[in-house]
């Protein structure tokens, strides 16, 4: 196995990991070791070790002073408060700037994403839901932004743990992406950051 293959699995289970804490397929104080993940991800200690050590680097993981290491608890609700606020700030920002000459090329791997998103919303997984909303969002800061932006951004939404289970059909979800990305695609940032208010709270 090479060098890069190790990064490209070690990578595919950070991206795991944080899907299902922030949905809540891994809840809060819940305990995580080596060994476990070791066996779920058919892989050996090494690579799970960077991978809790990334992920405690984020905020998502603490190792408490016995050494277990453990889901970190959600924030309390006025810092959800602000949480929310710098993630609308920076999505507003991107919205604004991708909307005003989105390339063909980003509009295909933004239907891609939205069609993603909308499939695993009608099966109801919630950690695969979480991936696929992450990405698309992700995909938007990114083209607005670069790595600089994602990386302001990302922290913030590790620590918000969206409620997916609140949604009472997966209907409403993919109606307020649709529109999301239907306002890119029409040029009209002001819709798309409306479309953005009305999906994150």
């Amino acid at each position: 196995m090479g060098q890069m293959e190790v990064i490209g699995i070690r990578q595919q289970i950070a991206d795991r990991l944080r899907a299902d804490i922030v949905a809540g397929a891994l809840a809060p104080n819940q305990k995580v070791t080596e060994e476990a993940l070791a066996q779920r991800f058919g892989v050996s200690r090494g690579p799970i070790r960077d991978v809790l050590l990334e992920l405690s680097k984020e905020g998502l993981l603490v190792t408490r002073a016995n050494r277990d290491t453990r889901v970190n608890d959600v924030a309390a609700p006025e810092v959800q408060t602000m949480l929310v606020k710098l993630r609308l700030d920076i999505e507003t920002y991107a919205l604004q700037r991708v909307a005003q000459n989105p390339s063909g090329e980003f509009l295909q791997r933004l239907g891609e994403a939205l069609h993603d998103l909308s499939m695993q919303l009608r099966a109801g997984n919630f950690a695969e839901v979480a991936k696929a909303d992450i990405a698309l969002h992700r995909l938007i800061v990114h083209e607005a932004g670069g790595d600089d932006l994602v990386n302001l951004w990302q922290p913030i939404i590790m620590r918000m743990r969206m409620n997916y289970r609140r949604l009472a059909s997966p209907d409403q979800a993919i109606v307020e992406h649709e529109q999301i990305v239907a306002a890119i695609r029409a040029g009209n940032g002001a819709a798309a950051v409306t479309a953005l208010k009305s999906n994150v709270r």
